[in-house]
């Protein structure tokens, strides 16, 4: 019998190695005009914190444009990546700056894509975050607007302060996030 530890990551113990970077949580710099954080925790079923996760998140612009050719209405040409990844510290916090998207035009309310990497999780998870004072769009959004009001508050971030959403996200057991099948 040995005393030796063995990971804990289904997925390895090198997430470290390729998936993060030093600035990966800054989709616009700090201080940009109308730059918000995004603050959260990765919580696992028992609700301890996960700290060897990953979340990602991928949006439009702020006029609810891709910089991407697969934009039905073609790419912005606006340079905005979209994209964000942040590794969770030893409390599974994460936090990501960046700006509130625009509408895409779909009936969607804005929102931004997310996506979690976390030990014991074989396939990545996907979620949503919307914004609290979307309430009109939130409420005609036709993902929210399936779901349970319980269901949905899952969803959508909390105000923490000027400038500050707080979304935690809860992998499984009571008040777990809703995550898309994708």
């Amino acid at each position: 019998m040995s005393d030796l530890v063995t990971p804990s990551q289904t997925v390895g113990p090198f997430l470290s190695l390729g998936l993060t970077w030093a600035d990966g949580h800054l989709v616009v710099p700090e201080g940009s005009p109308g730059a918000i954080r995004i603050e959260g925790v990765l919580l696992d079923g028992a609700g301890a914190p996960v700290p060897d996760g990953v979340v990602e998140t991928w949006q439009a612009d702020p006029d609810g444009r891709f910089d991407h050719p697969d934009d039905p209405r073609g790419a912005s040409g606006s340079g905005f990546a979209g994209f964000g990844r942040c590794s969770t510290d030893d409390e599974g916090r994460f936090r990501i700056v960046t700006v509130k998207p625009g509408a895409i035009g779909d009936g969607q309310a804005p929102h931004i894509d997310v996506t979690v990497l976390a030990r014991g999780l074989l396939q990545h998870l996907t979620t949503r975050i919307y914004f609290p004072d979307e309430t009109e769009a939130n409420a005609a959004d036709p993902l929210l607007s399936s779901l349970p009001p319980e269901r949905a508050a899952t969803l959508v971030a909390e105000e923490a302060g000027e400038g500050v959403l707080r979304f935690d996200i809860r992998l499984q057991g009571e008040g777990e996030t809703v995550f898309l099948q994708v």
